[in-house]
């Protein structure tokens, strides 16, 4: 279904405007346009005829005598339609994996899957170093030396004629082995 508005544009009379006066004194035209009386109260109206409501709309300013602070928060508020709202994950009755009360155990296995994820995070300093050796996260050292000796052989620059270029890659290549083998060692430390 197609639904038509009464008014077919936005100047033109309002149909439903009360059969009385416009509401400047001594104006006897018909009051076809509302206007709002305040910001406070946007329901409450002016009924005008169209030359004073074209006067009352271009000096109508909804945010005149506001701070701009004040102006700031009624942007803001205006994204949301003036409803409260939260960060996905925070409302006061929002469960949690973490934080909520589960006396039956029905997410112990839930929780567990989401703490071996978050054993299985790339620690942020060990990014750049697993890329340069081309390895992925979790990686044991093992792993690290035997990639770092295979690297190592191919861009040594001895393999590649000195090249200046293969230098350069190992020197990345050793930096990263470096950072590597000092975050590894203490874990295999902790765990033998």
């Amino acid at each position: 279904m197609i639904r038509r508005f009464a008014r077919s544009r936005a100047f033109a009379p309002d149909p439903d405007a009360p059969d009385r006066s416009c509401d400047v004194p001594g104006c006897a035209e018909r009051a076809a346009f509302r206007a709002p009386k305040s910001r406070e109260n946007l329901t409450d109206y002016w009924w005008f005829c169209l030359e004073h409501v074209r006067g009352y709309n271009a000096s109508w300013d909804y945010y005149k005598g506001m701070s701009p602070g004040q102006i700031e928060a009624e942007l803001r508020a205006d994204v949301s339609w003036h409803r409260p709202s939260w960060p996905l994950g925070q409302l006061g009755t929002h469960m949690t994996l973490d934080g909520s009360d589960d006396p039956l155990h029905i997410l112990d296995t839930l929780r567990g899957q989401t703490q071996g994820m978050r054993a299985n995070r790339v620690p942020e300093a060990m990014q750049g170093p697993l890329a340069t050796l081309g390895l992925s996260w979790p990686v044991t050292l093992v792993e690290v030396k035997s990639r770092y000796k295979e690297l190592a052989k191919r861009h040594h620059p001895d393999a590649n004629n000195g090249d200046r270029a293969a230098e350069e890659r190992l020197k990345d290549i050793n930096l990263a082995y470096a950072a590597l083998r000092s975050h590894l060692a203490p874990a295999r430390a902790a765990a033998g």
